[in-house]
């Protein structure tokens, strides 16, 4: 069996060659990505950065504790309490003190980076994770001797106008120079006199201790040379602040769980990214090494001529299906080794992973790649090898020359479930929860279930897609168009090998890009139709505010209409397990009524009063009049009453609260309308002056909407482009190997052809044109599984109440077309050149 094995792979090298060139690419693949996702699941251990020489710190609780049935449960808060100040006086007479104030900055037109240089940009609160820059942050000089900040020149602030900045080696601003900085306490001209080395987590700005006290009162922790015991007994138990000691001080850092929360992004991606190559590397590999065992059917039909039994058919083609996976898995784990750390370099280059993202030691995803190129390479043999055992010698010869393009009762019976269960996911989520079907995991999984479903019912789609496709070819004078049809009409398993590749990348492509563009579109006119001001005025950063100065300047806007909002949060327990937290909006109803309109669908929203909530219709109740306990963004928990409840869109859609439930959440955001008769470029002069005034900036809504809600780019859609520009090298690959396999298995039939009087040039020519029909089949096949999985977005979508359309991604779809293409006719016309340099007549007597 061994030597029969060896000696069919010596004889047909270039099938094999293809079959293990797919299958160790796919295995590749697969280590790659899995490897990297491996090394998503442990964050690098950071010791206290902000205040690693702080002995005992005191500041708001920033963690909700709830006991549950399953033990307790915690919950990370928005708005952490102020230290009041006569705990801060108390603490003060225990031992030296210092008192942390934190609050965004700006320098005009300049803002300092974490190493020194300027920038346009605004900043305001901490470290954003992954590969963007700090943000910018105000402190108090005095509480600088608690942290890694040392002076590298100059002096410490002593008076109001005075500031010390972060700076590098090569500083982009100087001891001595005069900076325009912007506070939430307005602008002004400031002297540098004195820089600081940057810390890595933020980039800071310190001023005077009363300076900082003006700018922002409230007091965000105090540092306590003091024994700790002493600190825990002046504070109490139930004060809603916490007693920071050793590895604790880190909860006080900027965003302290910036790595894990970073490893979580670079983790969906790359689980999206291992999820989506496997099914990609599995589908191709499958239907290469498919093919590969269908073209020998001849062989088959010889050996049980000469007496094999079926059995050992298909023994020889399993044996043969071994061993090549076992090598082809075996390169493909090397190239796993090889890839994953490039792949992981790259990815923290590009800012989609943390900068300290490196591959570990872990050898399960080998383990996994290894085991799963060998079972892709035996459920490729399977069906081949199964028939070919089954069917007689006299049948096998003749099956060996044409393809039936009939399937077996299991294969359409395993084509109609597969189907059937995608179409029941998305009628379920249309039916029970259209937002479901905008989440990733349902527009991931649809196209999959449609592309393996279109892929079992390849045999009977192909012929009639191709006949269809080259209807007007084969009616335009000579014979190319004809013969490019029938080829493809006869050969169905090269056809189906051939298209699909295409068939995945084309439905990924449009799937993937169309419905995140889709779904954008539909958020930004949700947002368009909800709010009706004239002007929205956001605060710069995550955690910034807005200048007090300038909401008082645009509250006394003669004729403008203002709503000044806070972004907070509120956390329920579910089911009394789960502590699920939503993102949450305080308004004053009457004025938010004036400058937007809320999709309301139960209760009224001017009803919102200091003891009510706005729910939306995917919370934990929406029965208005219903009370429910919840926990606000500083830790208090209080029961409030459903007055009304909002429609779901597109998610967007959160729970509103009024400003008394927003304690510790600074104005964020305000909406300013022109009331009806008033003149609208003196209200618009008005509040441009005032955001001139205080460094603030003032967008128009349209502007804003744009801001707010642009189309997926940064990291996200970079890695969806990785995702993509892998499928299409994977299709690439797996074009040239079936196209060469395909032209090897037709030197007798091009051979006819040059002696029924073609020339070489037509010759080539149909190889072309039917190379072009082909990938034409992948793209329509592809696009109809892109069309039902968009069909289903835009369904969702009108059910939800969002107007929006479907956003087509025509430029990724045409480059993934104009790809395929361009390798399918090289890979077809390149090996026939090669192949008609040897004359007709010996290449018509040649054994296929």
């Amino acid at each position: 069996m061994l030597s029969l094995v060896l000696q069919g792979i010596r004889t047909r090298w270039v099938t094999f060659a293809g079959s293990f060139v797919a299958l160790a690419l796919g295995v590749g693949i697969v280590a790659t990505t899995g490897m990297a996702l491996a090394a998503t699941f442990d964050a690098p251990h950071r010791g206290p950065e902000r205040f690693a020489a702080a002995p005992v710190l005191v500041r708001g609780e920033d963690r909700l504790r709830v006991d549950t049935q399953i033990g307790v449960r915690t919950q990370k808060l928005t708005d952490p309490r102020p230290v009041p100040a006569e705990l801060a006086a108390a603490l003060a007479r225990l031992g030296r003190t210092a008192q942390d104030r934190t609050f965004p900055v700006s320098a005009g037109n300049t803002v300092l980076d974490g190493g020194g240089h300027s920038n346009a940009a605004n900043g305001g609160g901490g470290h954003r994770g992954g590969g963007e820059r700090p943000e910018i942050v105000g402190h108090p000089w005095p509480v600088a001797a608690a942290t890694p900040y040392r002076l590298t020149s100059g002096r410490a602030p002593a008076a109001a106008g005075e500031v010390v900045v972060t700076a590098g080696d090569d500083p982009g601003v100087r001891t001595g120079d005069r900076i325009t900085v912007t506070t939430p306490a307005g602008s002004g001209s400031r002297t540098v006199v004195g820089t600081v080395r940057p810390a890595g987590f933020e980039s800071a700005v310190f001023f005077t201790a009363a300076e900082a006290a003006r700018i922002s009162p409230g007091i965000d922790a105090v540092v306590v040379h003091a024994d700790p015991a002493a600190v825990r007994a002046a504070v109490g138990e139930d004060s809603g602040l916490a007693v920071l000691t050793g590895d604790d001080r880190r909860r006080a850092d900027p965003d302290p769980d910036r790595d894990a929360e970073a490893l979580v992004s670079v983790n969906a991606l790359l689980g999206t990214a291992a999820g989506i190559t496997a099914f990609v590397s599995v589908s191709v590999v499958a239907s290469t090494f498919s093919y590969g065992v269908a073209q020998r059917r001849r062989e088959f039909g010889l050996l049980r001529t000469a007496g094999a039994t079926p059995g050992q058919v298909r023994r020889l083609v399993y044996a043969e299906a071994v061993l090549v996976g076992v090598l082809a898995s075996a390169a493909g784990c090397r190239l796993g080794l090889l890839g994953a750390p490039r792949l992981a370099s790259w990815m923290a280059g590009e800012g989609i992973a943390p900068r300290w993202f490196a591959i570990g030691d872990q050898s399960w995803p080998l383990h996994t790649a290894f085991w799963t190129g060998l079972a892709v390479a035996l459920a490729g043999a399977v069906t081949a090898a199964h028939r070919a055992g089954r069917t007689g010698p006299v049948e096998a010869l003749r099956e060996s020359a044409v393809d039936s393009g009939s399937m077996p009762l299991s294969r359409v019976l395993l084509g109609a479930a597969v189907l059937l269960t995608g179409a029941v996911v998305v009628a379920l989520a249309l039916v029970q929860d259209p937002g479901g079907v905008l989440r990733r995991k349902t527009y991931l999984t649809q196209p999959m279930l449609l592309i393996v479903g279109l892929a079992l019912f390849a045999p009977v789609l192909v012929r009639p897609v191709t006949r269809f496709l080259t209807w007007l070819p084969a009616r335009l004078p000579g014979a190319t168009g004809v013969l490019a049809r029938e080829n493809a009409s006869a050969g169905l398993r090269r056809t189906a090998a051939v298209a699909a590749p295409v068939l995945v990348t084309v439905a990924l492509a449009a799937s993937l890009m169309g419905t995140t563009a889709t779904i954008d579109a539909a958020r930004a006119a949700e947002a368009r139709a909800q709010v009706t001001a004239d002007f929205v005025v956001p605060a710069d950063g995550e955690h910034a505010s807005l200048s007090p100065r300038f909401v008082e300047r645009a509250r006394h806007i003669p004729g403008a209409a203002v709503s000044a909002s806070r972004s907070t949060s509120v956390t329920v327990l579910e089911e009394g397990t789960a502590l699920v937290r939503s993102e949450a909006r305080a308004v004053d109803p009457a004025d938010a009524a004036a400058v937007s309109a809320l999709p309301v669908v139960a209760g009224r929203f001017a009803d919102l009063d200091d003891g009510g909530i706005v729910v939306n219709e995917e919370w934990l109740t929406t029965t208005v009049g219903e009370r429910v306990g919840v926990w606000l963004g500083d830790g208090r928990k209080v029961t409030l009453r459903v007055v009304a409840v909002l429609s779901t869109g597109t998610g967007n859609n959160g729970v509103y609260l009024t400003p008394h439930n927003a304690a510790g959440a600074g104005i964020d955001r305000i909406d300013v309308g022109v009331r009806g008769g008033a003149d609208r470029s003196a209200v618009a002069e008005a509040l441009y002056a005032a955001g001139r005034a205080t460094g603030t900036g003032v967008l128009t809504t349209a502007q804003w909407v744009r801001a707010g809600h642009p189309p997926t780019g940064g990291s996200t859609r970079l890695g969806l482009l990785m995702i993509l520009a892998i499928a299409l090298v994977y299709t690439g690959i797996a074009l040239a190997n079936t196209q060469v396999m395909a032209t090897a298995d037709r030197v007798r039939d091009l051979a006819v052809l040059r002696l029924a009087g073609a020339t070489k040039a037509q010759v080539l020519r149909v190889v072309g044109v039917e190379a072009l029909a082909v990938v034409a089949v992948g793209a329509v096949l592809g696009a109809a599984v892109a069309a039902l999985n968009l069909l289903g977005v835009r369904t969702a979508l009108g059910l939800l109440g969002v107007g929006s359309g479907v956003v087509v991604p025509w430029a990724v779809i045409g480059l993934v077309v104009v790809v395929s293409a361009a390798l399918a006719v090289v890979f077809a016309v390149l090996p026939a050149r090669l192949a008609l340099r040897t004359r007709p007549v010996e290449l018509a007597g040649t054994r296929a």
